[in-house]
């Protein structure tokens, strides 16, 4: 599984966003593989839909645009797929936006950490062991047994920043 890593959305340039979304789809059918899991063309397309943009999208824009390409399908078909997506941890759930985002390094389980811009909605995955290890540790020493962790962090992306001061 050896794929070039997906460019951080928040990085300076631009890239191409088609090469991106194949990756991701092709990173996504290698980990189904390697785990002996289903990708179904209804579970993929769902997949390419969320990594359609940088930005956290929600299960009835899922079903919106589903039906828009003439599919037909139900909330339970979007839910069902999120549900086998995340638990192959192909995605992310961003829960200030009941919403969800591409994971970058779906071949590694990880918690996640997300830079949220509040303005334009864009979304960076931080994907930080040493984060996560951390918090864990803190929350052991309070007694807590931590079973997820998800961190997202609120503010202003570059892009949003220079519009603002220029």
């Amino acid at each position: 599984m050896n794929h070039p890593a997906i460019i951080d959305p928040f990085s300076a340039g631009e890239h191409d966003h088609c090469i991106c979304i194949q990756d991701a789809l092709s990173r996504a059918a290698d980990v189904c593989r390697h785990r002996g899991a289903r990708l179904t063309a209804q579970r993929q397309q769902v997949l390419e839909l969320i990594w359609s943009q940088h930005k956290p999208i929600g299960a009835y824009e899922i079903l919106e645009a589903m039906q828009a390409a003439g599919v037909k399908a139900a909330p339970p078909t979007v839910y069902r797929a999120l549900d086998f997506l995340l638990a192959q941890g192909l995605v992310h759930r961003i829960e200030s936006r009941n919403a969800f985002t591409g994971c970058c390094t779906p071949e590694t389980r990880h918690n996640g950490q997300f830079l949220v811009c509040s303005e334009c909605g864009m979304v960076a995955e931080l994907a930080d062991e040493g984060l996560s290890e951390h918090v864990r540790e803190r929350a052991e020493r309070s007694g807590f047994e931590a079973r997820h962790q998800t961190i997202e962090v609120s503010g202003i992306c570059p892009r949003c920043r220079d519009t603002a001061d220029g």
